[in-house]
């Protein structure tokens, strides 16, 4: 079971995130203002009533660009966990119950994409397919895929080896049965773990792509695109870096301790001597 601290901690996390996704799915309706829309005469405004977090350099209202900023924040988490996990679940499958050769050949793919940073080569694959939003998703889902390969081949090679699978196949169970009844239902627990973590990561790197100008391109709010125009008005306007900094870090933060709190809560191990 979950200790008491961790427990406090894992429901803070899921209301956060609850509180995100809704203020991203009614963005148009609770953002003040539009997000690309200027007042110059109003540019560098600290926090006030009239404008909650302050303005930017534009007069953009910061609150406003941090909502609207989260949808994209989370929009590219959930099509790269996607795009990875779909790519991941099927090469991992493959590699796990196919051959020892087509095992060593996919294997050695996925091995050497792990072996470049992964920034490194999200800027390598925007930069082949341009840049943008989209391109950012596709990049990240590719580059992810690989983790999930390698953690579904592991679970799948240690599952099929169990004698309820030796059993279901002397029964003459057909391979795709067995894949979808016996072994996709055993990966669920630490596949929901990984998508956790993926999806946070995919947050960081596309926030720290559209700071590099790779990723989300102006005027659309991210909160990469607000850490980028805060960085020469960090000691006239500190507030344009604090506050997306500040969603930036907490939504990577609730996402890593909801997955470290599955994974414990999942663990057989760890939950029988709790």
């Amino acid at each position: 079971m979950f200790r008491k601290s961790q427990k406090i901690l894992f429901l803070l996390a899921v209301l956060y995130l609850f509180v995100l996704v809704a203020a991203a799915i009614t963005a148009p309706l609770v953002a003040p203002y539009k997000p690309t829309e200027q007042y110059l005469t109003k540019r560098f405004h600290a926090p006030s009533v009239e404008n909650v977090l302050g303005t930017d350099n534009y007069g953009r209202d910061i609150l406003s660009r941090i909502i609207f900023g989260a949808r994209s924040a989370l929009i590219v988490g959930i099509v790269t966990v996607s795009i990875a996990l779909a790519l991941g679940s099927t090469i991992g499958l493959i590699t796990g119950l196919g051959s020892r050769t087509l095992d060593n050949a996919l294997m050695l793919l996925m091995d050497s994409l792990l072996s470049f940073p992964t920034i490194l080569l999200a800027i390598t694959v925007v930069s082949f397919l341009g840049y943008g939003l989209v391109q950012v998703m596709l990049a990240l889902g590719i580059i992810s895929s690989p983790v999930f390969a390698r953690l579904i081949r592991a679970e799948t090679l240690s599952i099929k080896s169990e004698g309820y699978i030796e059993a279901a196949r002397a029964l003459g169970t057909p391979p795709l049965k067995i894949v979808f009844k016996h072994i996709v239902p055993n990966l669920l627990g630490k596949v929901v773990v990984q998508c956790s973590l993926t999806f946070a990561q995919a947050v960081v790197i596309e926030s720290s792509l559209s700071y590099l100008g790779v990723g989300t391109q102006p005027p659309a709010a991210s909160w990469g695109l607000m850490l980028k125009d805060a960085r020469n008005y960090l000691l006239q306007a500190p507030w344009m870096a604090i506050y997306p900094g500040l969603c930036l870090a907490l939504t990577v933060l609730a996402f890593n301790i909801i997955g470290d709190s599955l994974a414990e809560r999942l663990n057989p191990r760890l939950t029988g001597s709790s």
